[in-house]
């Protein structure tokens, strides 16, 4: 999932751990928005504004925050991450592992009241693979039978390894076992679609979804307004009656508009507030691990950067990550590899030389540099593309003052609203770096390796090698877990010897909750429903 934040993963915190910190110094806790018994409002912040809020088409967090509100998969995650029940009450999978069979709640209802159909994951699913979409968030589903060939066009959509028995059960045939298909299924890239998808039908006004909300109104650029949707089956549990998405991208401005009453969640804390926050004593600080890289991409095309190995490497070694996160705060970890700590079955790779003292490091880094092919007294002009955030500029300052210092390098820099970037970023004309962030949608190396592959949807920087995609193949193909998991570590090292990415470091969630607000538990993938979610009497 495409990532905006400027944080990073606080590897000191066990699985399943927050810090929480009291704190005062933010106004008195009344609720403007809430005017009695029934009428309460949860005003949450968010550090963008979502892309799409149609499932089969939104490939970053803003909008799977707000869709994890207005829809529900086959299934759901506990706090803990653990897989919960969805519009499927129940399921089974034969011997080989690779046939599910989901029952359906028979009082799964869609927001209109017409009922939640096995068909209408069918068609979801197919138009998710159907390469005449081109959906971001298609690789997802390459473990379904099929989904690969329809993804590159050899078989089309209706070969897909799923299939509606009548209303109420529906058959998945995987390509292979694969024990994280219930944690998939709960990320919005599998939720259903209304079969009637009319225009009428996906306008906010007539918004139809199948979550604890319902679309009530989008103002571009400002919010996003939902309310409780009494048809939802699980309707009784869900205890805040509407909820309002405000957009804020800058860090300070979220913090302001907490202290002033007018948030009561942030999804973003900025560390030079943690002085005040220490001090006063009346907030409260959640910090909990996130399955999430921020890293550099490489534009394999650009003429600079392309068939420059030594170029690039000279460039991953100029960064003193351990400055550059002491800088961050939050004691976040820098990160020499793609792939987080805590995947699922996983160890994640390194570069060799992290451990390198810094005089060495840099020494190594101007060698390369010089075998490049590049002087120091022509320096190159390299551009750098991020999307507009205080925290993400000042660490690319930073950066480019490494690599000045190292290289005298050039940097130009340039940033962008978080939807304008997501165009951008698609013009390799624009860029030669961009800041990019990728977080888990489940708990599996393939979830990150995908995004990777050649002609992946999420593959910016162009790269492309054969055998990189032929060892993730052969991972998806093999039933032996240990085998799996050695594939796709090799796949990883491979990635990481071509460095066609830089990574920087690895991401926490952070945010700030009002005291009144209970149930705020973030999971290894950040979800924080609204479902979850209590208001206090205060």
């Amino acid at each position: 999932m495409h990532y905006a934040k400027a944080s990073s993963r606080f590897t000191a915190f066990a699985l399943g751990i927050s810090l929480f910190i009291s704190l005062a110094s933010c106004g008195h806790p009344s609720n403007k928005l809430n005017n009695g018994a029934g009428t309460e409002t949860l005003r949450r912040g968010l550090r963008g504004e979502p892309t799409s809020l149609d499932p089969t088409g939104a490939p970053d967090g803003f909008s799977f925050q707000v869709l994890q509100d207005l829809y529900e998969g086959l299934t759901t995650a506990s706090a803990t991450g653990s897989v919960l029940p969805g519009v499927a009450s129940s399921w089974t999978v034969d011997s080989s592992g690779t046939q599910y069979t989901f029952d359906l709640r028979k009082d799964a209802r869609w927001s209109n009241g017409t009922p939640v159909r096995a068909q209408d994951f069918v068609r979801a699913w197919q138009h998710v693979v159907d390469p005449k979409q081109g959906s971001p968030v298609a690789d997802d589903l390459r473990l379904i039978a099929g989904a690969g060939a329809i993804i590159t066009g050899q078989l089309p959509p209706s070969a897909l390894g799923i299939y509606a028995r009548d209303d109420t059960h529906l058959i998945v045939k995987l390509e292979h076992p694969a024990a994280y298909l219930p944690q998939l299924l709960s990320h919005s890239s599998t939720f259903p679609i209304y079969s009637d998808a009319s225009a009428k039908a996906r306008n906010p006004e007539n918004w139809i979804s199948n979550g604890p909300y319902i679309l009530d109104s989008w103002q571009p650029g400002t919010k996003i307004e939902i309310r409780k949707n009494s048809f939802y089956w699980d309707n009784a549990n869900v205890h805040i009656p509407r909820v309002e998405y405000q957009f804020v991208s800058d860090e300070t401005s979220q913090f302001a508009r907490y202290r002033s009453g007018d948030l009561d969640l942030t999804d973003t804390v900025p560390a030079n507030a943690i002085p005040m926050l220490g001090k006063d004593h009346r907030m409260e600080l959640v910090i909990a691990p996130y399955l999430g890289t921020v890293y550099y991409g490489l534009n394999l095309s650009a003429s600079a950067i392309a068939g420059n190995l030594n170029l690039r490497k000279a460039l991953a070694m100029a960064i003193d990550r351990a400055q550059l996160t002491q800088m961050l705060g939050f004691d976040q970890a820098p990160a020499f590899g793609f792939l987080p700590p805590d995947i699922w079955n996983y160890t994640s790779q390194r570069w060799q030389w992290k451990d390198l003292p810094d005089a060495d490091r840099i020494a190594e880094a101007k060698r390369l540099y010089a075998q490049s092919g590049l002087a120091t007294n022509s320096p190159i002009h390299l551009r750098v593309l991020f999307n507009s955030n205080p925290v993400i500029r000042k660490t690319a300052v930073v950066i480019a003052s490494m690599w000045k210092e190292t290289f005298g390098i050039e940097t130009e820099l340039d940033d962008e609203e978080f939807r304008v970037f997501l165009r951008t970023v698609q013009d390799k004309s624009r860029w030669e770096i961009a800041r990019l962030g990728w977080t888990a949608d489940f708990n599996d190396a393939s979830s990150f390796l995908n995004v990777f592959r050649n002609g992946s949807a999420s593959n910016y920087v162009g790269y492309s090698n054969a055998a990189f995609d032929s060892l993730l193949d052969e991972a998806a193909s093999t039933p032996d877990p240990q085998r799996r998991r050695s594939t796709l570590e090799a796949a990883e090292r491979l990635l990481l010897d071509d460095y066609a990415i830089i990574p920087i470091y690895y991401l926490v969630s952070k945010r700030l909750v009002k005291p009144y607000i209970q149930g705020v538990k973030p999971d290894l993938m950040d979800q924080v429903p609204s479902k979850a979610l209590t208001i206090l009497a205060h």
